[in-house]
């Protein structure tokens, strides 16, 4: 199981998390795939968080189920909003972050 730290954003309103991704044995979806059904599949699944891949089935994040959460409890939400609009920016693996 991967390491999933929680910590806490610099503008101290969105926590950030910190995964390591060197071990990607976790459940894999595409960031395509709408908050919703990615919290569906978290809680069919067990876990605390999803491998995020692109089409070429390429890891390109990993999402928390805090992080959906707190985009799913949002006034902004939609049910249009997709994992890959939660990952925000292209980071360094392992380092998550929130898109406003």
């Amino acid at each position: 199981m991967a390491l999933v730290q929680m910590q806490p954003h610099p503008s101290g309103l969105v926590p950030a998390a910190v995964v390591d991704l060197g071990d990607t044995s976790g459940p894999r979806v595409r960031g395509d795939m709408t908050v919703e059904v990615a919290l569906s599949v978290m809680a069919g699944a067990r876990v605390g968080y999803l491998i995020v891949c692109d089409a070429d089935d390429q890891c390109t994040g990993s999402v928390t189920e805090a992080q959906l959460t707190l985009v799913r409890d949002g006034s902004a939400y939609t049910d249009r909003v997709r994992v890959r609009d939660v990952l925000g920016p292209r980071r360094p693996p392992g380092t998550l972050a929130l898109s406003h």
